[in-house]
């Protein structure tokens, strides 16, 4: 993934350009998107038929280059109706609602029916500061 959103934006330049605080999340959650948000937020995240946010872990960034991957596999199961084409990712401070941190498109977009697993294995999700 390769885009901040404008909240974590706002968090890291308050954080490194002035005295204010930036509080850090204390978790961080995957969600799956069958249309793309944008830094703002939006976009259409996958809801119902067993859905729900998973939980992720994250590695220190990587030196040069800023870059972090999900420390452990991430499973998402369809139970009870199809998802549809999951086309983009974001991760998020809070298991429902919250805060969008970071979004972007995945290689290939992938069909999600009842039944079907979405697994991103360990470092499978990189977060890229460019």
């Amino acid at each position: 993934m390769a885009a901040l959103s404008d909240h974590a934006e706002a968090l890291l330049l308050d954080w490194l350009m002035t005295t204010g605080t930036a509080t850090r999340p204390t978790a961080w959650y995957v969600g799956l998107f069958t249309a793309a948000p944008s830094d703002s937020g939006g976009g259409t995240e996958v809801s119902g038929s067993g859905y729900s946010r998973q939980a992720a872990t994250f590695a220190a960034a990587s030196s040069p280059g800023g870059t972090t991957s999900n420390t452990g596999d991430i499973a998402f199961t369809a139970s009870g109706g199809n998802w549809g084409t999951i086309t983009h990712i974001g991760t998020f401070d809070a298991s429902s609602s919250g805060n969008l941190l970071w979004h972007g498109s995945m290689t290939a977009s992938k069909v999600v029916n009842d039944g079907d697993t979405l697994q991103f294995s360990t470092g499978n999700i990189d977060l890229t500061i460019a």
